[in-house]
């Protein structure tokens, strides 16, 4: 009963330690201009170029707008925040608090998760109030909100983990990742419709399965099983929560 109570008070001392990782980020570099032009209007302005012109309906093109946002948002913040405070020397401090390592990953994580909830929730109202889109089944969209911006911001701060002091090294290397996820992810051409070696290629994409829930919200069907679709995004999440915390613990021994 002892150890029991001991492993609860632990967890709610690493949660609060991660949740004032998150509020500290929330604080500072959430109004950052370059947060919000990569976080929010990069992704407005690219799915406009390559939506404009085209037939889809609101209720088709909407869903991927908010993928495409939530990949952009979700992983904005942490390699922003993290290479400034490199540069502070205040990552330094955070890093040898009285913290484990995966308090501090997930604080982080959580950071661009909370941040890309909030812009995700634009161009959804957006839907409703000027296209009057309508979510057939809210349930899978929340599932994919979620876990498709807690996926993406794991892998922003797995992107974070280089060890430089300048944004921009890590924005560089993130975009090679993040735009040909989104042509590879079902947002502007059908998994089914792109060639086959795009089609492999989407299975190693959480955009894909993200994407899928989504659309399955407002059209009510998915190219995926729901459950795979939500099995995967939890293993994406796993694997970059478990390979951030390795890259962080190897360059900063």
């Amino acid at each position: 009963m002892t150890d029991h109570a001991e492993w609860l008070r632990q967890l709610r001392a690493e949660f609060l330690a991660a949740w004032a990782i998150a509020k500290k980020d929330m604080l500072i570099y959430y109004i950052k201009p370059n947060i919000i032009v990569s976080g929010a209007l990069f992704p407005l302005f690219m799915f406009l170029a390559f939506a404009v012109g085209r037939p889809e309906t609101p209720s088709v093109m909407i869903p991927g707008l908010i993928a495409i946002t939530i990949l952009f948002s979700a992983s904005s913040i942490e390699p922003v925040s993290i290479p400034i405070e490199r540069r502070m020397k205040t990552f330094d401090r955070l890093i040898s608090a009285p913290v484990s390592l995966h308090a501090v990953v997930f604080g982080e994580s959580l950071s661009g998760f909370l941040y890309s909830i909030g812009i995700a929730a634009v161009p959804f109202i957006a839907g409703i109030v000027i296209f009057a889109t309508s979510v057939t089944n809210p349930v899978p969209l929340v599932i994919g909100v979620l876990l498709t911006s807690f996926c993406f911001a794991t892998m922003g701060t797995l992107f974070a983990a280089y060890p430089t002091e300048s944004p921009g090294d890590i924005m560089s290397m993130l975009n090679v990742v993040r735009l040909p996820l989104i042509f590879i992810s079902g947002i502007f051409i059908p998994v089914d419709q792109i060639p086959s070696i795009g089609q492999y290629a989407s299975y190693f994409s959480p955009l894909t399965y993200g994407n899928d829930l989504i659309h399955a919200a407002y059209s009510g069907t998915t190219y995926f099983n729901p459950v795979a679709d939500i099995v995967m995004l939890i293993v994406f999440i796993l694997i970059f929560q478990f390979a951030a915390n390795r890259l962080y613990r190897k360059f900063n021994e």
